[in-house]
């Protein structure tokens, strides 16, 4: 789905189509990559990526934020927006869905009173700022720009767990700054945010949000570069005293003005653990005040992460295309682990193993496809790290991922993709994880029981990881239409992953596990309609679906964002089958290409048609 895609998956599609040559380095080049990349490729449009600070899989995403709401509030960033509303330390790339956003902090000059964030009609309406692209920058791991509303300039950069921020604020007028707990990416509910006075120079808090991730925990621990005086608030209740505990905390600070140093600097730890992590991942990131050495690490970490595929050509423009997809196929999955080791599982309990990485934002049904078997060519370690998660996740859950975000499973989407990527990684012989663990995992994945399903997993996201879909599959065959919703893209998808099951199985000697999914490998066929000879729904008495129009794409149809002609081709496993079942070689061409010349519209609902993008004929080259 383009509706929650990691932007950066489309990197095969680019290296196919742009006619780039280039190489998978062994030694890295000394080359500035990221001059190549131009992060503001994805910010307008539909592709909800943000410009911010980060490091390749950092847990830190440490960007500006100019809307909330919205289909392309997703990332918090909208190019065609002309104010901010602040700096958050958490976003998400790519996704169809929001979430994140947490503790966003703005810098204001002049009088500190306090204010609403306001909104884009009306700037004025709070204390968020106007601004110009034309007074705005960022490469990766750096972000720059002026708010003009208060004449100061912003910069971001990152290290792995730690958010840097830059101000300069101009002459003659109060330095502030505002910390507030409550704005939230797709204005999720907030029951507990917390902010506390250290001292000073030194705030720390945590937020808790109940959004897309049911339980989300984030701490922070921020060191100033410049002693404050300080005023909190619950909403809009003044509170007395160094710490505030409410729905909506909110820090108004005021820099003590030192003669000729308008710049504040400020240094925050992030950690899904507690703030005394949040503080031990700040102290390891960065240890003194030097922004620009921050940002040049940072520079260094980036160009050595996109030198793994060195691009000859003289096409800029196509350069760029290429190193900006590859930089946004680095930003996540994020690691989820603070330095010490301790993590947050599944079952939100806090453990310690510094033996283990944790890592957590795995879209599987949007990266299966292409993200993962790229990893496996130029990034091998980290995706069998990325294995090793599952599979941990797996033993705190009772279930393989599907739509994880901070330690929680969303149930997003459809397939068990886990087995997918392990199968991948599994067949290249990059198995650095325990390979019998993983077969039974997905065994279990693919069967429907809900036992033993962590407690803390709400009954609507075990209903989706674990959905009835699975049990008409294994006793039907299909999955009925006239029961289930997305049916035949689900029982295609169930099939694929079934037929990799038995492959696993079938070289580890497991043949009572070979021997049960090799007949459910082949459930794909019970879709096949002998008279259109395309993927149609079944009824639960086994009729076919009718009125059938294999262009129509809507939302509660058989298929997932996409119609019958773009889903009957999704057997990649049995490509000579499919030929077969479509009545043999000559006919299975006609039918390909009548696909591409055919007329491009879709009927049904416009609203689901929205990822079915790029078309060819019936084809969708900008969806999976």
């Amino acid at each position: 789905m383009k509706n929650m895609k990691l932007i950066g998956c489309h990197l095969a599609a680019v290296i196919v189509f742009s006619g780039l040559f280039f190489s998978c380095s062994q030694t890295h080049v000394v080359k500035e990559y990221v001059d190549y990349v131009n992060v503001f490729i994805g910010t307008g449009g539909h592709g909800h990526t943000y410009p911010g600070a980060t490091l390749p899989h950092g847990m830190v995403q440490l960007s500006p934020d100019t809307r909330l709401f919205g289909w392309d509030g997703c990332s918090g960033y909208y190019y065609a927006d002309s104010s901010i509303i602040g700096f958050s330390h958490t976003h998400l790339s790519g996704t169809g869905i929001g979430d994140y956003g947490d503790i966003l902090m703005m810098p204001t000059s002049g009088e500190n009173k306090f204010m609403v964030s306001g909104n884009a009609e009306d700037p004025d309406s709070g204390y968020r700022s106007r601004f110009s692209h034309k007074e705005e920058e960022a490469v990766p791991g750096y972000y720059k720009v002026r708010l003009s509303d208060y004449d100061i300039t912003a910069e971001l950069t990152a290290a792995l767990r730690t958010g840097f921020h830059r101000y300069t604020y101009p002459e003659g007028k109060a330095a502030n700054l505002i910390i507030d707990m409550e704005p939230t990416i797709h204005g999720h509910q907030h029951p507990v945010t917390e902010i506390r006075i250290v001292n000073d120079s030194t705030v720390s808090g945590m937020k808790y949000t109940t959004g897309w991730a049911k339980n989300h925990y984030v701490y922070f621990y921020a060191e100033f570069s410049r002693p404050f005086t300080h005023t909190l608030y619950s909403g809009d209740t003044l509170i007395e005293g160094n710490l505030v505990k409410a729905k909506t905390a909110k820090a108004l600070l005021t820099f003590i003005p030192e003669e000729a140093k308008k710049e504040v600097l400020v240094k925050v730890g992030i950690s899904s653990v507690d703030c005394e992590g949040a503080k031990k991942n700040m102290k390891a990131d960065i240890s003194g005040w030097d922004f620009d050495k921050t940002v040049a690490d940072a520079r260094k970490i980036w160009n050595n992460e996109l030198s793994v595929i060195d691009v000859k050509t003289d096409d800029a423009e196509q350069r760029e295309i290429f190193y900006t997809a590859l930089y946004h196929t680095a930003i996540s999955p994020c690691i989820a682990s603070d330095v010490d080791g301790r993590y947050r599982t599944m079952g939100h309990t806090i453990v310690q193993d510094t033996s283990y990485t944790n890592y957590t934002l795995f879209s599987l049904w949007d990266t299966f496809r292409a993200l993962h078997p790229l990893y496996t060519v130029i990034r091998p370690d980290i995706n069998q790290a990325f294995i090793r998660a599952f599979l941990r996740k797996y033993d705190e859950s009772g279930v393989l991922p599907k739509w994880e975000l901070a330690s929680n499973e969303t149930g997003t989407m459809i397939g068990y993709h886990a087995v997918s990527v392990i199968a991948d990684a599994f067949f290249k012989n990059q198995r650095n994880f325990d390979i019998n663990k993983a077969l039974l995992a997905c065994v279990r994945s693919s069967t429907y029981d809900t036992t033993g399903i962590t407690p803390m997993m709400p009954a609507s996201i075990v209903a989706r990881i674990m959905p009835l879909e699975l049990k008409y599959k294994n006793e039907l065959g299909y999955v009925p239409a006239d029961r289930c919703g997305r049916s035949v893209s689900q029982g295609i998808e169930f099939a694929y992953n079934d037929w990799l099951i038995v492959q696993m199985a079938e070289d580890l000697d497991q043949k009572d596990i070979a021997d049960t999914y090799t007949k459910r490998g082949e459930y794909w066929k019970n879709y096949v309609d002998p008279e259109t000879r395309l993927m149609r729904g079944r009824n639960m008495n086994g009729s076919w679906v009718t009125p059938f129009d294999p262009r129509a794409a809507f939302k509660g149809s058989c298929y997932v964002e996409g119609n019958a002609w773009q889903w009957s081709w999704f057997i990649p496993q049995d490509v000579p089958g499919l030929i077969e079942e479509m009545g043999g070689k000559d006919a299975f061409v006609a039918k390909l290409d009548s696909m591409f010349s055919m007329s491009s519209e879709l009927t049904g609902d416009a609203g689901a048609a929205l990822d079915v993008t790029g078309m060819i004929g019936q084809y969708a080259h900008g969806n999976e």
